[in-house]
């Protein structure tokens, strides 16, 4: 089976760094995928993609060895299914508030008798090779988001399931749900509760990754110890290289 490169990384060490995909289209994400990110996640929860754009854009980041992961729009055992028969190495699934949130989301991603995902790996066998049952459940990676003060209250519980790969921390939703405005990821709140949710994953022997809007915070989070980074996504890089462009023109 193809190897998920995400945890040749962590086994040498390494924090993962990733890209972002809100941009519904092939092109676009090959592209993306050929820039050297280590890992690149779909996003069909706030990104604009939907399932019958899905597999174009996995199979575009397949003209590299770039990892695809997909951020499911939801715990739904259907879209989780989905995804992975589609060849996601990965699924980052949001608002895990609870233990049970945790199990079942392990529990979608496994085969049995791990877990309760249905067989029929339909594009996975094609990306990943022939004997994907055999080693899916070692291979595919579960990422927890930790996003609300809930999920705060109940993380001991959340990084003790059994099976969960790792958390990831959506700081947005995490700092609204402490009472600050998203996208401020300096508050000391919201600083506190990002360094205590790694301390707590790593305690229980789990990876840890976190979104990230520049690549100033995106190192500062992997020289705290973070094991996996995402840095912005395709549609604010482009906006934000299109703003450079537009103001160097406009000097005067």
């Amino acid at each position: 089976m193809k190897v998920n490169r995400v945890q040749e990384l962590w086994k040498n060490h390494q924090a993962a760094i990733g890209g972002w995909l809100a941009l519904p289209n092939g092109f676009s994400a090959e592209i993306m995928a050929h820039q050297g990110w280590d890992v690149l996640t779909i996003d069909m929860q706030h990104g604009l993609v939907n399932a019958s754009e899905l597999v174009p854009m996995l199979t575009a980041i397949s003209t590299t060895e770039v990892t695809p992961f997909v951020r499911v729009p939801w715990l739904e055992p259907g879209i989780i299914t989905k995804v992975l028969d589609s060849g996601s190495y990965g699924v980052i699934c949001p608002m895990i508030n609870t233990r049970e949130d945790a199990e079942r989301l392990v529990s979608y991603c496994r085969y049995a008798p791990q877990g309760t995902r249905s067989f029929g790996p339909s594009r996975a066998v094609l990306y990943a090779g022939e004997d994907y049952a055999q080693h899916a459940n070692k291979t595919i990676l579960t990422f927890a988001m930790i996003e609300t003060q809930k999920a705060l209250d109940n993380l001991d519980d959340i990084v003790s399931v059994k099976g969960l790969d790792a958390v990831f921390v959506g700081p947005s939703d995490l700092g609204l749900s402490l009472g600050y405005v998203p996208g401020n990821y300096e508050e000391p709140v919201l600083l506190e509760a990002i360094e205590s949710i790694l301390k707590t994953a790593h305690t229980q022997g789990i990876r840890a990754g976190i979104y990230t809007l520049t690549a100033a915070f995106a190192r500062r989070m992997i020289e705290l110890g973070f094991d996996y980074v995402v840095v912005s996504s395709d549609a604010r890089l482009m906006a934000a290289q299109a703003q450079q462009v537009l103001a160097d023109l406009r000097l005067k």
